[in-house]
């Protein structure tokens, strides 16, 4: 048993395990030879980034690499009922925004989608699917989308490598392939902080280091106030390799924590633990707040404080000296990203969240910048939970940033309960159609809305809306004036 994690020697396959045949799903058919290539003329973009085009016969045709206007010849490599996928084999005509992809590993990585797009044109992209998802559900927007964005390149501030080691004990670090859990072997990472890429070859020469390599599950890299912090998942512990990480955590600069064991995994530092923290600015305010490893923080510091800007902005007339203690409830608050900016304000702010650890932190952290925030824990998918929160806040404002799953429970309250102003922040924007419907079939209104590229040269967006209740407002005002 003291050999599991080990380096096992190359082995020579016998050719006969893995033959059976393997059944694909009845409604998918593999296409490698019976449908074969065809030129297509690409007719927009889908919501994911990829091509769409339509065959002779109508079918359509989502095709990976593919901008509009392209006239490409392309490789079917899925076949289905109502659609086919597939790839890129050639390029008759090109598309004026198309653009050399900044990173070596692109086409292979599965982590960016959109490299072979102008950066301009993946944003305009990005508008247009939250505009055309919320037309999908009756919501015209009044204006322009606001686009909240920053750095192309050299902004992720977090990252999660996954460690593999190979029949033949060969080690990849990297992150998934597209469409697979193959792993893609890095060395650098464009869209990575230069802190955090320049890390990649060190690691995984680090992981070849070790007597058990096969003992780490990944890697998390995090970077915080100037500060690195590498998290290590090691599946089963290993005193000596544990050593050899903190020597290499202290070659590096490096803070060292690790999740220890497979099944109840254990947190602990293995070097002395830090006071992480991040920093945001509210107008003339710093503010800084302090997180755990573990704890939701987005990967994309600049935008994030956009965002933040934008919300505090469009909420600006609730929080005008003349409105001085005006009520906001923030939901799925986390560590403070949006309550602490807000409270800097003279809103009486009350923020909720769901993890009791968290909680503590945006307690801690109101406490730190010397601002008045009730940090609450409340299970906001639960309907009760949230029409008590509604019923006890009595919010004038309502901030709530879900995850992608969304907050349809808690907009089912907002229809029975309404409340007069309602920032939503999305990383979803289905979700966020969905629930934006919702609320407007209750009788709200879309004041405002922006979308933030948080993941520049992926397909991935985050949005805002401002959404206000005239009639809740009013009777609000006129309850005030009774009173």
């Amino acid at each position: 048993m003291t050999g599991l994690g080990k380096r096992r020697p190359a082995r020579t396959r016998s050719g006969v395990s893995g033959l059976r045949e393997r059944r694909q799903p009845a409604s998918v058919e593999r296409s490698a030879g019976s449908v074969g290539s065809r030129e297509v003329e690409i007719q927009g973009l889908a919501h994911d980034g990829r091509g769409v085009a339509r065959d002779p016969d109508g079918k359509t045709v989502f095709v990976e690499g593919a901008l509009p206007g392209e006239r490409v010849v392309v490789s079917v490599h899925r076949s289905r009922k109502r659609f086919d996928e597939a790839h890129v084999s050639e390029i008759i005509v090109a598309s004026t925004s198309r653009a050399t992809p900044p990173c070596r590993h692109y086409g292979s990585c599965g982590g960016c989608d959109l490299q072979h797009l102008s950066l301009e044109a993946q944003r305009d992209h990005k508008r247009e699917v939250l505009r055309e998802l919320l037309v999908r559900q009756g919501i015209e927007l009044p204006g322009a989308i606001s686009l909240l964005a920053a750095a192309g390149e050299g902004y992720r501030r977090r990252a999660r490598l996954g460690v593999r080691v190979d029949s033949s004990g060969q080690v990849r670090l990297g992150f998934r392939a597209r469409h697979s859990h193959r792993l893609v072997d890095l060395d650098d990472c464009p869209v990575l902080l230069p802190a955090l890429s320049s890390l990649l070859r060190p690691l995984r020469e680090q992981v070849e280091s070790l007597e058990a390599p096969r003992h780490v599950g990944h890697l998390e890299l995090l970077a915080s106030d100037g500060a690195v912090t590498l998290v290590v998942r090691q599946l089963r512990e290993h005193v000596v390799d544990q050593r050899r990480w903190r020597a290499f955590a202290e070659a590096q600069g490096l803070h060292l924590g690790a999740w220890l064991g497979r099944e109840s995994p254990r947190f602990e530092w293995l070097t002395s633990a830090p006071a992480l923290h991040c920093r945001l600015t509210a107008e003339q305010n710093t503010l800084v707040l302090g997180l755990e490893p573990s704890d939701f923080l987005q990967a994309n510091e600049a935008v994030n404080q956009r965002m933040v800007d934008t919300a505090l902005s469009w909420l600006a007339s609730s929080l005008s000296p003349e409105a001085q203690g005006t009520r906001v409830l923030d939901l799925f608050a986390g560590i403070g990203n949006f309550s602490l900016p807000l409270a800097t304000q003279g809103a009486e702010v009350t923020a909720v969240e769901g993890n009791a650890a968290m909680v503590e932190r945006l307690a801690s952290n109101a406490a730190r910048n010397q601002v008045a925030v009730t940090a609450r824990q409340a299970d906001l998918n639960d309907a009760d939970a949230c029409r008590r929160l509604l019923e006890t806040a009595a919010p004038e404002v309502l901030v709530l940033d879900p995850p992608r799953s969304g907050a349809e429970t808690l907009c089912r309250q907002l229809a029975e309960r309404p409340v007069p102003r309602v920032l939503y922040i999305s990383c979803d924007p289905a979700t966020l159609a969905r629930d934006a419907a919702r609320l407007v079939s209750a009788g709200y209104v879309v004041r405002r809305s922006a979308v933030a590229d948080m993941f520049a040269h992926t397909s991935h967006l985050e949005s805002m809306l401002l959404l206000e209740h005239p009639d809740s407002a009013r009777r609000r005002q006129g309850a005030s004036t009774d009173g």
